[in-house]
């Protein structure tokens, strides 16, 4: 075997891209979705995983700048991976932590990125939601009442 430099082995290595996002409902086990102004769909508040950002904090923050709202997320629901697909030419690996139980929607805290936020009966989240991410609706759900991490791997 041929001794390589760690740097030089490290950038040898793949990449893939890494989101997070937040599950987050209402007292009445709404979900909360955003509408962003360059999508045709809602989605979950969250977003790309900036470098060298936790997930959590980065769905904490996604949270709080496309829903106005502060909460320290808890429990990994569910890790979600994707082979490339379309534009994007590495994989995706998705994490959906719980961001708790909210009172009520918040206002979009930037217009220009975010139409809409509203909490939605989960079958009409399902509906709302891109296929990517509705599929990992239910599986979220179901893990955050059983208290663990569920793995949901591209079909």
């Amino acid at each position: 075997m041929t001794w390589v430099d760690p740097a030089q082995w490290y950038q040898s290595l793949p990449t893939f891209h890494v989101s997070a996002s937040a599950l987050v409902t209402d007292a009445e086990g709404r979900v909360l979705l955003v509408k962003a102004t360059y999508r045709d769909h809602w989605s979950f508040p969250g977003g790309i995983v900036e470098a060298g950002e936790p997930p959590h904090l980065a769905a904490a923050r996604e949270l709080a700048e496309e829903a106005g709202l502060e909460a320290e997320v808890g429990l990994l629901l569910l890790v979600d991976w994707a082979p490339p697909q379309g534009h994007r030419s590495r994989a995706m690996a998705h994490f959906l932590f719980d961001g708790g139980t909210a009172a009520a929607a918040a206002d979009p805290t930037d217009p220009t990125e975010i139409a809409e936020v509203g909490f939605f009966a989960p079958e009409t989240a399902s509906e709302l939601l891109a296929e990517n991410s509705a599929r990992r609706l239910a599986p979220a759900l179901a893990a955050r009442r059983a208290g663990r991490t569920v793995y949901l791997p591209h079909p």
